[in-house]
């Protein structure tokens, strides 16, 4: 009788339009929407590169599409594991939780619980970089980044107003130019007038360079003196 060959496994590659298939068939099962830097899409990538790292574990006499099942529904829940469960409050995983945060044992999803305490005081930071929080739980902060930025704005002004006073009229075009209009050393040079010579060299490199020393030196004067009102 003659031996039944064995059947030639298909390349990865050649099924890559079957792996894409079944996994958007299975993206209902990713259910952490909360994480804003991964997405679908990236989920379907980190399974791919696991399902190209497994390949050579098929084995051919078997359908392919229940064994790419398998590994797709465990790679689902094992990003979801790491990415959220292995730091989310133990209350999500537990029998006495109830709805609007309460709790069967102690009343309410809070520190009264020995497991929530531990969480707060190990896990709950890394909680918080991993997932999105409601703007609500974060207003000071949100606040007080407003309030830097409108200090920065009335200082910066400020500044401005006395160096305006205190610099040459060359010093102040430098100056306003650079610091005020963001142009580049190369763009403040056309603009002053310099020219160069010399070859490979943009205009007005060292005149430039010098007049920034001297602004730079007028500016730390300024501030060690206390001449304006920093906020």
């Amino acid at each position: 009788m003659a031996r039944r060959r064995k059947q030639k496994n298909p390349s990865f590659e050649e099924s890559i339009p079957l792996i894409d298939n079944e996994i958007e068939k299975r993206k209902g099962r990713w259910t952490l929407h909360s994480l804003s830097w991964l997405d679908f899409e990236d989920v379907s990538q980190i399974i791919k590169l696991h399902i190209f790292k497994k390949w050579h574990l098929y084995n051919s006499s078997q359908p392919l599409a229940p064994w790419l099942n398998r590994i797709i529904t465990n790679q689902i829940k094992n990003i979801i594991r790491n990415n959220y469960g292995n730091y989310s409050k133990p209350c999500s995983r537990c029998a006495a939780a109830e709805a609007e945060d309460k709790c069967l044992v102690y009343g309410k999803q809070d520190n009264g619980c020995p497991l929530v305490a531990k969480w707060e005081k190990t896990k709950k930071v890394a909680h918080d970089v991993k997932i999105a929080v409601p703007l609500e739980n974060h207003l000071f902060e949100v606040k007080s980044q407003s309030y830097v930025e409108d200090n920065f704005f009335s200082n910066a002004q400020k500044l401005h107003k006395r160096m305006k006073q205190v610099l040459k009229p060359l010093e102040w075009k430098v100056y306003e130019a650079l610091y005020i209009k963001n142009l580049t050393e190369e763009e403040t040079a056309k603009l002053v007038g310099y020219k160069t010579s010399e070859k490979d060299r943009k205009p007005g490199y060292k005149q430039i360079k010098n007049i920034q020393k001297s602004i730079i030196c007028k500016v730390k004067k300024i501030l060690q003196d206390n001449e304006i009102d920093i906020l």
